[in-house]
């Protein structure tokens, strides 16, 4: 008999009676903009930026309506212009060169590595390049894509000694650390999602973290405040806002007091549900290492990563055999995406399927994307859930 999982891969853990209590209370009062206050009353909104500047050790935190948002506010604060050309890793998914594109400015994609992270010798190569242009890059938009964090101490000595700012893309490594400094705290504006399928649930939303009080400030300006940017907690002061308030145009996309509300006790519980994850992935990417029949990425021992999904590159398949790895997973209940398909399916999508920005030749991004596996691991799932699913991966792959 063939074994089969029953699992749900789209179910998240369900949010904990303290946000159930957090949102009734929201609802109640009906207080629901960010600045619809009592007077004294500082506002869901406020105490998680607060809680999440705290969290991650920065100075500011901004609340958003989405990762996305945070991301595009993050390169309007930085001042990247139309026309501007913007490095951002070739493996990612559609919303960050989407940002990029959105405010006018084009993705310059750099190569990335078997262990998808950027590759550090092609930025330096794409760096030294860009310092040759009139119109060279001045800014990376860098994707911790599907939670895999490079040698972050090489790229900022890289991108410093060429006078690039980085922005960081830690949708999927909230939690995550690089030698101990919280992943988002490298580059001058760290950019965090808080959609269903992150490290915490708001449906949709998003944080922009930093320590610079101007980029912050613009950020907030331009999220919708208007004038009331003193309500702000986790913020700069107001003189800060003195010098721009005029010149910061709105593109209003702040958070709402109901999302804020049930992301604050998911926030406090996230140490235990990074520590869930961690424990999952281990169990899943220990089996198809030991198999020998695909290549796990490595992690660099200097990282901390939170594996709230696997990804994985079976040994020598060809397109055909990823198809039919796929359907035989599905088969048996354990639902698979590939980042490889010509077409885009669903989130998955090649950077040549976004047409909106230059195609360059990336090579050795094409031969990692043409066999990435990747799968979701929902903390729904417990261990012993995890330790099927590795067994049925590893006996799929051993038919390929």
């Amino acid at each position: 008999m063939v074994t089969r999982f029953t699992g749900n891969f789209t179910q998240q853990a369900a949010l904990p009676q303290s946000a159930l209590d957090a949102a009734t209370t929201v609802l109640g009062h009906g207080r629901l903009h960010r600045y619809n206050l009592l007077p004294g009353e500082v506002g869901e909104v406020a105490a998680l930026e607060e809680e999440f500047a705290a969290f991650t050790g920065a100075r500011y935190c901004l609340a958003v309506a989405s990762g996305g948002y945070a991301l595009g506010a993050a390169l309007r604060a930085v001042e990247v212009q139309p026309g501007d050309r913007v490095l951002t890793n070739a493996f990612t998914l559609a919303p960050v060169p989407g940002a990029i594109a959105a405010i006018g400015a084009v993705p310059v994609y750099v190569e990335v590595t078997e262990d998808l992270v950027i590759d550090l010798d092609h930025l330096a190569a794409m760096l030294d390049a860009e310092a040759g242009r009139a119109q060279g890059a001045k800014v990376l938009l860098l994707s911790h894509m599907r939670g895999h964090i490079c040698d972050m101490d090489r790229l900022m000595r890289l991108c410093d000694d060429a006078m690039v700012t980085v922005i960081e893309d830690c949708a999927h490594t909230m939690g995550a650390a690089w030698r101990g400094v919280a992943s988002g705290r490298h580059g001058a504006m760290g950019c965090y999602s808080t959609q269903t399928y992150k490290h915490i649930n708001s449906g949709e939303g998003g944080l922009l973290v930093s320590d610079d009080p101007e980029l912050m400030a613009r950020a907030v300006i331009g999220s919708g405040s208007y004038m009331l940017y003193d309500r702000h907690r986790a913020a700069p002061p107001p003189e800060v806002y003195e010098k721009i308030r005029y010149d910061v145009p709105n593109v209003s996309g702040r958070m709402d007091a109901l999302r804020a509300a049930i992301l604050r006790p998911q926030l406090a519980e996230l140490p235990d549900a990074c520590e869930g994850w961690i424990a999952r992935h281990a169990v899943i990417a220990g089996a198809l290492r030991d198999s020998g029949l695909a290549h796990v990425p490595r992690r660099n021992p200097h990282a901390r990563e939170i594996g709230s999904s696997i990804q994985f590159l079976p040994h020598a398949a060809a397109p055909e055999q990823i198809r039919e790895l796929l359907c035989a997973c599905a088969a048996r209940g354990v639902e698979l995406k590939w980042f490889g398909a010509e077409e885009p399916q669903g989130y998955t999508s090649r950077y040549d399927s976004w047409r909106y920005a230059p195609v360059p030749p990336l090579p050795r991004t094409d031969a990692v994307l043409a066999r990435l596996c990747d799968m979701r691991i929902p903390l729904s799932f417990d261990l012993d859930a995890c330790a099927l699913i590795a067994a049925i991966l590893v006996e799929e792959l051993s038919r390929l």
